[in-house]
């Protein structure tokens, strides 16, 4: 087992963006509209958790390269009354593509939010049968000789 020889590739731009959602309780929902959520505010803290995860991917992710990340953008919107979407957009001029620090940012921000509302997500025996992470996937991947390419 060894990890993937790229030595004689070249480092071009390459964006990865990767799209998720969780599913929570209408009430929950609310509360974090309002900001009432007693640990404080999940989405702003998941925005910082998805910038982290994506600079430590190949720590997480055994045979992952370590890459030298030139922009991680982390999205949240509240889409209706029941989900939160994630998208994160990660960046970097490398020999290496960033799919798996994207899905890694998108997957640790839906977490993030998950930890941070589950008092409020649990029924009366402790159970989550409402709370859901779903669709995590890699929805663009570009691979340029330079970023002006990619705007063309």
């Amino acid at each position: 087992m060894s990890m993937v020889d790229i030595t004689t590739k070249p480092a071009v731009f390459r964006e990865a963006v990767a799209v998720g959602k969780l599913k929570l309780r209408a009430e929950t929902i609310e509360l974090i509209k309002k900001g009432k959520i007693e640990k404080g505010d999940p989405l702003y803290t998941a925005k910082i958790a998805g910038i982290l995860a994506a600079k430590n991917t190949s720590a997480i992710i055994p045979l992952c390269h370590p890459l030298p990340l030139t922009n991680v953008k982390i999205e949240i919107k509240v889409k209706d009354e029941t989900t939160i979407t994630v998208t994160s957009t990660v960046r970097t001029r490398a020999q290496t593509g960033v799919e798996m620090e994207a899905l890694v940012a998108t997957t640790v921000a839906l977490l993030t939010i998950w930890d941070m509302v589950k008092q409020y997500e649990k029924n009366t025996t402790g159970q989550y049968p409402f709370t859901t992470i779903e669709k995590i996937q890699v929805t663009r991947k570009i691979k340029t000789e330079s970023q002006e390419e990619k705007l063309k």
